[in-house]
């Protein structure tokens, strides 16, 4: 066994994955307080071919050296756009079409192992402030929250890794087998 190289990987450049066909979904980051975590977003995006990422309330925007260390480059790829009000993204994505999801624990949240996801629709996941989690006005306006199981002490994941795991899992699903 040997480890590929950059050549044999065949990596798309930027201009060649904006013009890609995009896997449709758009992730919205509700105020997110770590710039590393937003380039890792950026980058777990860029991995899939994910239309965009919508930064909202204070959450970082691009150029920061901060999200630089962990996007790697992602930011040039990866289309984004900047709502001061995560309620406004959330309004005007329902209006393009698309499924709103927030990742967050409620009364009414999905396990994320059982929900079906549609490949002939559009996803807009909605992911919280590491520490309060998703705002309960932003939470009013979803179509749904689904939840991601856990079974130790602590009662949530890194967003990071939480956007990873429900990206995948939602590609997966879309996808029947990858």
């Amino acid at each position: 066994m040997r480890k590929l190289s950059m050549e044999e990987l065949g990596r798309k450049t930027p201009e060649m994955y904006k013009a890609s066909e995009k896997f449709p979904v758009v992730l919205v980051l509700d105020n997110i307080r770590s710039m590393m975590n937003t380039g890792s977003v950026f980058r777990t995006a860029d991995a899939f071919l994910l239309e965009g990422i919508v930064l909202c309330g204070f959450t970082a925007t691009p150029p920061h050296r901060e999200i630089h260390k962990t996007a790697l480059g992602a930011t040039e790829s990866v289309a984004w756009e900047y709502f001061e009000k995560t309620t406004e993204a959330i309004l005007q994505l329902k209006q393009a079409g698309y499924t709103v999801a927030a990742l967050e624990q409620t009364t009414e949240s999905v396990d994320l192992r059982i929900f079906q996801a549609n490949a002939k629709k559009k996803y807009a996941f909605v992911f919280g402030n590491e520490v309060k989690g998703v705002d309960p006005e932003v939470l009013a306006l979803c179509d749904l929250c689904l939840e991601i199981p856990q079974f130790g002490t602590k009662h949530s994941l890194n967003i990071s890794v939480t956007a990873g795991m429900v990206i995948w899992d939602v590609f997966c699903k879309m996808h029947d087998k990858v």
